[in-house]
């Protein structure tokens, strides 16, 4: 008769740890525009099976060496701003649509966040002063809208390389703001040094993992690709005993997809969906079912669907692609188990 009791606790406990898995993060980067939106086009976020969007407000920096983020003004998109980013907000909300706020930070000319650095302490502190700002207003938008998922930075890893005290107090001010869970967008090739991952409910990597050279990559090349990333990410989440979180994950519908996958290089010109088919599916299937993945969100998103993408596009957007059936069909599986 015990035997018998300990069995039905046994099953009831197996049964409460399954039925409490938590559901997979199947996100999509949804890109600001110059307009509000509305449920048309929330639409083909809710068609191909995404259940978060991340909402990427922007702030704008003159150069590399600049200490001031402009940010919230009347000169940017209004998805950019903080009242739009509110607006998609509450579009997606009427969608059951879960959301992770992604303040981002465009550098004039394009080049790489990760790079910014300043030249004397007092131009440093002039930065520490503009980014809180920044950030913090977000994390009040956050906290106003309970948003699932808040994100306080995008790769830029000499700016936490050289001003770790101010990371870890800027953290301690973010909770006492908002809430909800956090994660930092840390670039493919950051992550392992990124040093508050303790602090933080996510390991947040933007994946562009190089895993293939070939020109079209088969989905066996990059599996096998995956074999050296994939034991070093899993391994940091066993150390910090936290999640990983694909920030951002996606390919190019181009030639070379998988070699380079963070290139945007306008030279690029060949399209190539076959590529871009396999070297996302390899992903899939490398790291979705992994009860230590979190899930990801899409790179990228367009507000007005049906005018964007397409199989003549070279860019990151599965829109109008055949890599978008497969993200559906993803989408739909994982938290379907």
């Amino acid at each position: 008769m015990k035997l018998f009791k300990l069995l039905i606790v046994f099953l009831i406990l197996s049964f409460q740890a399954c039925s409490s898995q938590i559901e997979k993060i199947n996100g999509v980067s949804f890109v600001a525009s110059s307009d509000e939106i509305n449920e048309s086009h929330v639409k083909p976020v809710v068609n191909v099976n995404a259940n978060y969007a991340a909402i990427m407000p922007f702030g704008f920096i003159r150069n590399l060496e600049y200490p001031e983020i402009i940010h919230n003004t009347d000169r940017q998109w209004f998805g950019e701003t903080r009242a739009g980013a509110k607006q998609y907000i509450e579009v997606l909300r009427e969608q059951q649509i879960k959301i992770m706020i992604k303040p981002q930070i465009w550098v004039w000319r394009g080049e790489f966040t990760g790079y910014i650095e300043m030249k004397d302490e007092t131009n440093w502190k002039l930065l520490e002063d503009s980014y809180t700002s920044f950030i913090m207003e977000y994390a009040l938008l956050a906290q106003e809208v309970n948003a699932e998922i808040f994100c306080i930075g995008t790769e830029l890893e000499k700016f936490i390389v050289n001003r770790p005290k101010y990371w870890s107090n800027l953290i301690i001010e973010i909770k006492k703001t908002y809430k909800g869970k956090l994660t930092y967008a840390a670039n493919w090739d950051e992550f392992k040094r990124t040093p508050f991952w303790g602090d933080l409910d996510f390991i947040g990597v933007d994946a562009y993992f190089p895993v293939s050279d070939s020109k079209t990559p088969t989905v066996e090349d990059c599996l096998e690709g995956w074999k050296e990333h994939k034991p070093v990410i899993k391994a940091l989440s066993s150390t910090f005993k936290k999640p990983i979180l694909f920030t951002e994950f996606g390919y190019r519908s181009v030639d070379y997809a998988g070699k380079e996958p963070w290139k945007s290089d306008r030279s690029m010109n060949q399209v190539n969906l076959e590529a871009q088919t396999n070297t996302t599916k390899a992903l899939f299937e490398t790291f979705w079912n992994e009860d230590w993945f979190a899930g990801g969100f899409v790179w990228k998103w367009f507000v007005n669907h049906n005018k964007v993408g397409g199989v003549k596009n070279t860019q990151f957007t599965p829109q109008n692609k055949p890599v978008e059936a497969l993200l559906r069909k993803q989408y739909i599986n994982s938290n379907s188990k």
